[in-house]
């Protein structure tokens, strides 16, 4: 195990311990999350063709972009998507009282948002909803971030595929993300280490 994921799981696990004192009579849950940009330039994946004939993808480079963030917990696959056309710190502020609002924060949980490092993500001038505590990633370590892993999924229906408008990618894009079932979420995303809810007395 490198230092860095010793250093960032125990960081983790103590914001949980910490957590579980102040608040017990609350579940404690650990999330993550992330964003992923995708845009009229297409996603492009390898296709097979037949031997000696060069595969065709329709592309242009139009760059007009959708942001998607999404907000899981691993060990259940309970994930809220959000679409935009942009983010930015007080998009991203809003995000998070939304995000709080509806998973209930602050309630009958309390929630460890795990996070990268981005610009937005940072925490001077960001308020932070009541029942959400942040813990930041070391910058580069997307290995550590399970919310990572759901692009690949997400991608799938869009691969390859060319859309005329934002509008025509944000409806695929979103009829994606309504389809994905905990199951494969959780297979995608539920890390050995990562912690398990603490649940009340």
């Amino acid at each position: 195990m490198s230092i860095r994921f010793a250093n960032r799981a125990k960081n983790i696990t103590t914001a949980v311990a910490e957590a579980a004192k102040q608040h017990s009579d609350k579940s404690i849950e650990v999330w993550a999350t992330d964003e992923h940009r995708l845009g009229l330039k297409p996603v492009h994946r390898r296709v097979w063709a037949p031997v000696g004939e060069r595969p065709i993808a329709l592309g242009h480079h139009r760059f007009e972009w959708l942001h998607l963030t999404a907000f899981v917990e691993p060990t259940s696959g309970e994930t809220f998507w959000y679409l935009s056309n942009a983010i930015n710190k007080p998009f991203f502020e809003a995000l998070l009282a939304k995000f709080a609002e509806e998973a209930g924060a602050g309630h009958g949980r309390i929630i460890i948002l795990v996070l990268d490092n981005a610009g937005w993500h940072g925490p001077a001038g960001l308020e932070v909803p009541d029942g959400i505590k942040l813990v930041f990633l070391p910058p580069y370590s997307p290995e550590l971030q399970p919310a990572e892993h759901l692009w690949p999924l997400v991608d799938e229906p869009v691969a390859n595929k060319y859309f005329d408008t934002l509008r025509g990618l944000d409806q695929a894009v979103a009829e994606r993300c309504r389809h994905l079932e905990a199951p494969t979420i959780r297979a995608r995303t539920n890390f050995h280490w990562w912690p398990r809810p603490v649940r009340p007395n």
